[in-house]
């Protein structure tokens, strides 16, 4: 018998079986879901603030691609950007230098928000109230100041009255400390968003910002509550991230969304480009997880706002 008839015979190895073929198919399928996505809004403001007191959890990345996704589905969105940084005013290509104004104004010298909201060039539904250096001084003037902790809310409150198109969301992102900044923050929104990174050590600190959002909702504002939780920087290829997806999915089975945000070089590039994400490549797997990310945050409110109206 020829030895070649002897011999085992395998498949043929396809390309399209290797494990990037089957993501970049998968990739393909999910953005043509997203492409026929159909989402109407009530005309009522989601105001989020947008906290984490770990440092270093893609907190202002997330503020600003979920800001820039939901403006790509057809909300009208307003980011505030309370972080002395001016990180998330940067991402969104919006101007922020030290004789622009800016949110220093409205917290310090009461100017209507209206005044200082800049669109981002990314989208005409998409709103930026930019920070500048003058911020960093804002904690310590606030200190003396009337009704120091409702001073963002008082703005905001006349600005969504007065605008002549319904503002969908507003995302508020915050420095990463518990300041009057950060206080500010908590008393102007209904909802708490906390991004968490898939690492060692992602729950850290999560209990004292939970303690902090309590003591909002006693003493200043009984809205507030923790409505969504992000995984970011998900690696799926370590035993790692996906232990600590699960330990927070237990924590949190309500507040977690399915959706998990990829560790992406894209999503780190973008920002040195004054863009978010979505604007920078719109086709990538950290973009299309932002803009599923987006999805379900306005589909889990609507399913819910359903079951309300049931009962």
């Amino acid at each position: 018998m020829p030895e070649s008839e002897n011999a085992t015979t395998s498949a043929p190895f396809s390309i399209d079986d290797s494990p990037i073929a089957r993501e970049l198919a998968d990739l393909t399928s999910r953005r043509k879901v997203l492409d026929d996505v159909e989402l109407e809004f009530d005309g009522k403001t989601r105001i989020i603030t947008v906290s984490n007191q770990k440092g270093g959890v893609g907190k202002t990345t997330t503020t600003v691609n979920i800001a820039s996704a939901l403006a790509s589905v057809g909300a009208r969105v307003l980011v505030i950007d309370l972080d002395p940084q001016g990180n998330a005013s940067t991402a969104l290509g919006v101007p922020h230098t030290a004789e622009i104004p800016s949110v220093y104004d409205v917290l310090i010298d009461e100017f209507p928000l209206a005044d200082i909201v800049q669109t981002s060039p990314e989208s005409p539904r998409l709103f930026c109230a930019p920070s500048t250096i003058h911020l960093a001084g804002a904690e310590i003037e606030l200190v003396s100041q009337v009704a120091r902790e409702h001073r963002l809310r008082t703005a905001l409150e006349e600005y969504i009255q007065a605008s002549e198109e319904p503002v969908d969301f507003v995302l508020i992102d915050c420095p990463p400390s518990l300041g009057l900044l950060t206080i500010n923050a908590f008393t102007a929104a209904s909802e708490v968003m906390i991004p968490i990174q898939c690492e060692y050590y992602a729950l850290e600190g999560l209990s004292q910002l939970l303690g902090s959002v309590r003591m909002i909702q006693k003493h200043l504002n009984p809205r507030l509550h923790l409505s969504t939780i992000l995984l970011t920087m998900f690696d799926g290829r370590t035993r790692l991230a996906q232990q600590v997806a699960d330990e927070v999915r237990n924590h949190f089975p309500q507040e977690v969304l399915r959706t998990v945000i990829p560790r992406s070089v894209r999503v780190s590039e973008a920002p040195s480009f004054g863009q978010t994400v979505i604007a920078y490549d719109g086709q990538s797997a950290g973009a299309v997880a932002y803009r599923e990310a987006a999805v379900e945050m306005v589909k889990r409110t609507q399913a819910h706002s359903t079951k309300e109206g049931a009962s």
